[in-house]
């Protein structure tokens, strides 16, 4: 653990806490602010709609590719470096997405965008890279709280702006904020990582010692598959707000937030009891809290009684439990072998997101013209219910060895 005093504006010293929560927040919002716009993008492009939703499944896969590599190039490089050209990326994809003239060529520029993905996968390694277990838990669950703002306003602004000034706006803005996020990252990023001074091939070779590691695969899996429910709601609930509740882009971008209302207590409670009560009881109540939400909103849909109020209200629960899941069964992937925080932060990242893509496009692929909410609603409870049994097999294991 690094004991450097902590000094603002400073790259001689570790970043302050609202450097990482910007640095997770763009990502985050790189993935949902112009969700409200999708419709009317299929319109604009002259595209299938089950086209444009592919917008989020290849971002996420693409963030999956970009997690496995950059951990190891982290390790070795430091995270500083890193993050720093993934903004830049990022930046050059977002003009490439504004000025696309065809639905393909936006695709391609909006994979390029996932470039922003080892801004939010290096932020939590910074936050490992300072503190043990216990307290790197509790601090993701601040950054991750913070993070979960821009997801909570990132929709209702979105769809806000594609009303008043049309979809490009959206990308307008992820550029502006991105480049005002660079401008603070350079000048506080200061190095956390103790770099490995192994080659990328010897980085690379050591990921066989995180997976065959069974915590790592239990907390991995939990993380993953608690947020495959959010990430399913990602690709199906344009789809359900517009076409089966008729909401304009304005009101799905208000209601679509509602899972971001219950992150935000999530990870509240995450950062106010995880060192109290434990990481995976943390994992193991939101898994429950998760499932339960989802569960719910099945009921009230098989009986013909669903609403938007219903649908969208449930989603508050997948949220809270997410925020406690998330932040806790990460510091456990991470800690599970510390001196490979970084590569471990990829691979467990890289699994999240991957499981997110395919959750993602599966979601836009069964939900078409007649359908309900209820193909959707059942792709989440089976995701939940999969990362329910992951952190109960950690826990069953770690009795088991006594730790």
């Amino acid at each position: 653990m690094q004991n450097t005093p902590k000094r603002y504006l400073s790259r001689s010293s570790p970043p302050h806490i609202s450097t990482l929560i910007l640095l997770a927040g763009i990502s985050a919002l790189g993935m949902n602010v112009f969700l409200p716009s999708l419709p009317g993008m299929a319109i604009y492009f002259d595209a299938d709609y089950r086209l444009m939703q592919l917008s989020v499944a290849l971002y996420l896969a693409m963030n999956a590719v970009i997690q496995i590599l950059v951990g190891p190039i982290s390790d070795k490089m430091g995270r500083r470096p890193v993050i720093l050209t993934g903004i830049v990326l990022f930046l050059l994809a977002t003009l490439g997405c504004i000025w696309s003239p065809t639905a393909e060529i936006f695709l391609v520029f909006r994979m390029a965008q996932a470039a922003v993905a080892v801004a939010m996968v290096l932020s939590r390694a910074a936050v490992r890279d300072l503190y043990d277990q216990d307290k790197a838990a509790s601090m993701i669950g601040y950054v991750t709280m913070g993070m979960a703002v821009v997801p909570m306003i990132g929709p209702a602004i979105g769809g806000a702006l594609d009303q008043a000034f049309g979809w490009t706006a959206n990308f307008w803005l992820l550029f502006g904020l991105g480049a005002l996020i660079l401008a603070v990252t350079y000048f506080d990023f200061g190095e956390t990582a103790h770099k490995s001074g192994k080659t990328l091939i010897a980085q690379f070779r050591e990921y066989p010692e995180l997976l065959s590691s069974p915590r790592f695969w239990g907390y991995s899996l939990a993380s993953g598959l608690a947020s495959g429910a959010f990430f399913a709601y990602l690709g199906g609930a344009p789809f359900v707000g517009t076409e089966i509740y008729s909401l304009s882009t304005a009101q799905l971008g208000v209601y679509f937030s509602a899972p971001a209302v219950g992150y935000f207590a999530g990870n509240f409670l995450s950062g106010r009891y995880s060192t109290r009560i434990g990481i995976n009881r943390m994992v193991l109540w939101g898994c429950w809290i998760n499932g339960f939400g989802i569960a719910l909103s099945l009921v009230v849909a098989l009986a013909g009684l669903d609403t938007v109020y219903s649908f969208f209200g449930f989603m508050t629960f997948v949220g809270l439990g997410n925020g406690m899941a998330i932040p806790n069964s990460t510091a456990g992937a991470l800690s599970v072998r510390p001196h490979l925080a970084g590569t471990a932060a990829g691979l467990s990242g890289a699994l999240m997101l991957g499981l997110g893509a395919g959750l993602s496009a599966l979601a836009g692929w069964l939900l078409g013209p007649g359908s309900t909410a209820v193909p959707l609603l059942v792709i989440m409870l089976a995701t939940a219910v999969l990362g329910l049994l992951s952190i109960l097999m950690v826990i069953r294991r770690q009795r088991r060895l006594g730790l």
